[in-house]
């Protein structure tokens, strides 16, 4: 891992780094070491930054520090032939009106998550390794099926609030039932590009014993924010 930016916002220090080809960001607080909490998202760390930004302040004032990378394909990073031929098929069925063919979802999703788990798990090991994190780790954010599938293979992992906002292929709830870590989904009920029905089968079929949906009308963007601060509540009884 490789820092290659610093700048301080109130009492949150940002570091941008690399690790190998891949790019990052960690935020920490004033007080350190603290747990971490990783910031999934769908790609382009660029667009999605004011967001994960406004996210890590949120971890920060709780004293959690929140690190994120990019996924494959994504922002700078060499794009899929493959998976940008997914993302068009996908995209003239929504715009036709019809229904999305399972096989376009596996084709777009699964590469990604046996592609971008690995990747998390590598972040992990450098981010852990650092004097300002300590304690258990939580995940937070999308795409769902990452985070389904970092719960089930990854034991740092203690806690994960889930963002039911991406297409789920159905291998994933068949790994979705060996999820055993304590749950927070958050579904927005009107979220445009996302199948509401499946969401709601994939939080049926999680294992956790301690499992908790939030749904709140809305499209994809419009998590209140009251969200955040429960979000914070949540990981504070599991990670602290």
């Amino acid at each position: 891992m490789r820092f290659t930016t610093e700048k301080r916002t109130d009492d949150v220090l940002e570091r941008e780094f690399t690790l190998g080809d891949i790019p990052g960001i960690l935020w920490t607080p004033a007080s350190t070491p603290a747990p971490l909490i990783l910031l999934g998202h769908p790609g382009g760390l660029r667009r999605m930054y004011p967001r994960l930004a406004a996210r890590a302040a949120q971890c920060a004032e709780e004293g959690f520090a929140a690190a994120t990378i990019e996924l494959p394909g994504s922002g700078d990073r060499p794009r899929s032939a493959a998976a940008e031929e997914a993302r068009a098929d996908l995209r003239r069925a929504l715009e036709a009106g019809d229904p999305v063919d399972d096989e376009i979802i596996d084709r777009l999703v699964l590469p990604l998550v046996d592609t971008a788990v690995p990747e998390w798990q590598a972040a992990l090991d450098a981010l852990v390794a650092l004097p300002e994190i300590d304690g258990p780790v939580g995940y937070s954010g999308g795409v769902i099926s990452i985070g389904v599938r970092l719960a089930v293979v990854e034991p740092r992992i203690s806690a994960a609030l889930l963002f039911a906002g991406s297409f789920v292929p159905r291998s994933m709830i068949e790994q979705a039932r060996q999820v055993t870590i304590p749950l927070l989904v958050l579904l927005q009920w009107d979220d445009e590009g996302n199948d509401r029905q499946m969401a709601l089968e994939l939080f049926d079929a999680l294992g956790s014993q301690e499992k908790t949906l939030h749904a709140n009308m809305g499209g994809h963007t419009g998590v209140p924010r009251f969200e955040g601060d429960d979000g914070n509540r949540f990981f504070a009884r599991h990670l602290k």
